[in-house]
């Protein structure tokens, strides 16, 4: 598993917005938080995501950028992003790579396996893993206050 203080797993995913994205775009330019959840269309990850989008202008006025991630496909993730009015990209982790890099896949959770846990990963501009929150309970919600707070700390 991916600890604070190791450098970040690079990866290219399949982005809602259309197009590849890389962590590596991101490096020397912005921080960035890795928010892996469950699925999509889940209460607990739906109050999650629509956290980041509501305190986007936070994270964004912290040079941050904020990246969901799940193992559902792109075409959910879109229709997903439309309904709840999420403008940052979801990336679909369809093929379990990331999650598996990042120590975040479930063997199985309710019946389901290859699902990812849910997890925060807060990234400094090299790609040094600054924060990490991973839960087993996929009904324990995500600290947003936290998660900005940290990136709030590293954007000084």
């Amino acid at each position: 598993m991916v600890e604070v203080g190791d450098k970040a797993p690079d990866f290219t995913l399949q982005s809602t917005m259309g197009e590849k994205v890389s962590l590596s775009d991101y490096a020397g330019k912005k921080n960035v938080v890795l928010a892996f959840y469950f699925l999509n269309w889940t209460p607990v990850c739906h109050g999650d995501m629509c956290s980041f989008r509501d305190e986007l202008g936070q994270f964004e006025k912290a040079g941050a950028q904020v990246l969901g991630l799940s193992v559902d496909s792109i075409f959910a993730h879109k229709a997903w992003a439309r309904e709840l009015g999420i403008t940052y990209p979801l990336l679909s982790d369809f093929n379990k790579d990331v999650s598996k890099a990042y120590g975040v896949l479930h063997d199985e959770i309710k019946g389901l396996r290859g699902v990812s846990k849910r997890s925060a990963f807060v990234l400094d501009k090299q790609g040094i893993v600054r924060y990490k929150w991973v839960t087993e309970d996929p009904m324990v919600p995500l600290n947003i206050q936290e998660v900005l707070h940290k990136i709030k700390e590293i954007s000084r």
